[in-house]
């Protein structure tokens, strides 16, 4: 029995079959297919470095294991310095056994070892049936030496389906083994339990503000009428010992002016006798009244 590769094998026995099952195809003839795949991979910098072209044909050639060809420039472009015939990138295009034995190495050992890696894209589909997938990185295949690459670069990697639309087309590439990232459907029913959920959520938040908000303005009053009671309580203690400084000054102040001038504290005693006995001679001095 001839060699078959796995992906094919899979493709014959089960996929097929999934498939008409899925989009109740009438024949098997209506199923789609891949047809083939193309890895190109742009070269600009060899306007000025020829050598850069068959470094990028021999990685080409050493991923896909089929010999690369250079891509020509079609026409004139002055503001590169570009030539009309000169090589500016390379391509090979897949197809039959070398084709799914790539997609399987591609699947199974390349992805896996993209950095941070979590699916590829559903949007490289072109709205015929055709995915592009873009890879940033050369060295995430196994085949490639870090050691002889001279710069890190990437590639595009072109899948030609015979689907009509993009869906049967991504419905034929995931039954392959292609990881999409996952998009999460919610149904009609249970958007009415999220908006609810959400509206609830937004509803507590602001509840919950509102009281901190109004806690702190409590706290801002609280902490303006104790500083305004403060100054207050101060003038009053304030004013308080004045009243009580005043009197006790005063007394105090007199014994020290009477202790300070003895003479003229003698001289105010004799004048208030002298106006004693000139009041008692003024009284006696009075008729008396008849009864």
């Amino acid at each position: 029995m001839s060699y078959q590769p796995r992906l094919k094998k899979e493709f014959s026995e089960r996929i097929i079959h999934s498939l008409k099952n899925e989009y109740s195809y009438k024949n098997i003839m209506m199923v789609p297919k891949l047809k083939k795949i193309v890895i190109s991979k742009g070269v600009g910098s060899a306007v000025a470095d020829k050598k850069l072209i068959d470094h990028a044909v021999d990685e080409l050639t050493l991923i896909s294991g089929q010999k690369a060809i250079p891509t020509i420039s079609k026409k004139d472009v002055a503001s590169f310095k570009l030539r009309k015939g000169m090589p500016i990138g390379a391509k090979v295009t897949l197809r039959s056994e070398r084709m799914y034995e790539f997609l399987d190495r591609l699947i199974t050992s390349a992805l896996p070892r993209v950095r941070d890696f979590q699916g590829i894209k559903t949007s490289g589909f072109d709205g015929r049936g055709n995915y592009n997938l873009g890879i940033t990185e050369q060295i995430i295949f196994p085949e490639i030496d870090i050691d002889k690459v001279n710069k890190i670069s990437g590639m595009d990697i072109s899948f030609v389906t015979s689907a009509n639309t993009d869906k049967e087309a991504q419905s034929l590439l995931s039954e392959l083994g292609l990881p999409f990232k996952k998009i999460s459907v919610i149904k009609p029913n249970s958007l009415d339990k999220v908006k609810d959920d959400v509206k609830s959520k937004v509803n507590d938040e602001a509840e919950i503000n509102i009281e901190s908000e109004l806690v702190h303005d409590g706290e801002t009053v609280n902490n303006s009428s104790g500083n305004n009671k403060e100054p207050n309580e101060k003038s009053e203690s304030h004013d308080t010992v004045g009243v009580e400084q005043v009197p006790s000054d005063n007394l105090n102040s007199e014994p020290e002016a009477e202790s300070e001038n003895p003479g003229i504290q003698k001289e105010a005693e004799n004048s208030n006798s002298d106006i004693e006995e000139i009041n008692g001679e003024n009284t006696n001095d009075k008729p008396k009244e008849n009864n």
